[in-house]
């Protein structure tokens, strides 16, 4: 479902996957499409599908913001497998841990205090 609602802007997916607490979209993202307006329709249109399906009792919300990192072609493959295997990598790596590990690795300046704001206000 994610990857059609990626497709619909125009954008090509390669994978989708995630765990109970995220989600990894592998796509290409269209020269002329910001990623923000990709996020924000496939948020919408996704959460408004599972609020009305009436598969949970609660109702469901994204978190306010989404990490991206861009790949080169070549990597596709490396990329897609660590995608493919969220289950087992998430057995020795949390995605909080993931996160910041990532995001050292890419050389982005962050604030923990920060991070996680969201899940931390409904943890409580």
């Amino acid at each position: 479902m994610i990857g059609n609602l990626i497709n619909e802007t125009g954008c090509h997916t390669y994978l989708v996957n995630g765990v109970e607490d995220h989600v990894h979209c592998l796509f290409g993202l269209k020269p002329s499409v910001a990623l923000a307006d990709v996020m924000k329709s496939v948020k919408a249109k996704s959460s408004k599908w599972v609020n009305e399906s009436g598969k949970l009792q609660n109702r469901f919300e994204w978190q306010v913001g989404c990490g991206a990192f861009s790949y080169s072609h070549s990597h596709l493959d490396r990329v897609y497998r660590y995608i493919q295997n969220q289950e087992i990598h998430h057995q020795k790596e949390t995605f909080r841990e993931e996160y910041i590990r990532m995001l050292e690795s890419f050389g982005v300046d962050y604030e923990a205090q920060y991070l996680f704001q969201d899940l931390i206000a409904h943890e409580v």
